[in-house]
């Protein structure tokens, strides 16, 4: 089944949710970026709750994006959640990060975000979203 690659953003307060699906392309940074940028502006430090259902990675323009926003906006998070998929299905691409067997590039990938910024940093799996929502909203 292929899956529309797209970005749901819910916010609440200070609290981003980014729901990922897909693939992303730079069209898609391109759609979400004012909402992030504004909550910022707002708050001046963020907290952000990324969910990835069926996420299958970037295209290069997505991932040159997605390193240069991050670059430019690490001090303005000041915890992130990220709840991933256990396993990955099957696809193709040269920043596809999906493969056929179970993975866990999505906890080693929000592991090796901590080097790169002060902020409070969690994985947790999808069963778990609702601690990982109570953990992003804690004081």
């Amino acid at each position: 089944m292929d899956i529309t690659p797209h970005i749901d953003q819910e916010v609440h307060g200070n609290v981003l949710e980014v729901h990922l699906h897909g693939k992303l392309s730079h069209e898609d940074y391109e759609r979400s970026v004012p909402e992030i940028d504004r909550l910022i502006a707002r708050y001046g430090k963020i907290r952000v709750l990324t969910v990835m259902h069926n996420f299958h990675g970037w295209d290069a323009g997505a991932a040159l994006d997605s390193i240069q926003w991050n670059a430019h906006h690490i001090r303005q998070i000041e915890r992130l959640a990220v709840a991933g998929d256990e396993t990955i299905q099957s696809s193709s691409g040269v920043f596809d990060l999906s493969l056929t067997r179970k993975l866990h590039w999505q906890k080693w990938l929000t592991n090796f975000r901590r080097l790169f910024t002060s902020a409070q940093v969690r994985y947790f799996t999808l069963d778990q979203l609702e601690a990982a929502r109570t953990w992003i909203n804690e004081s």
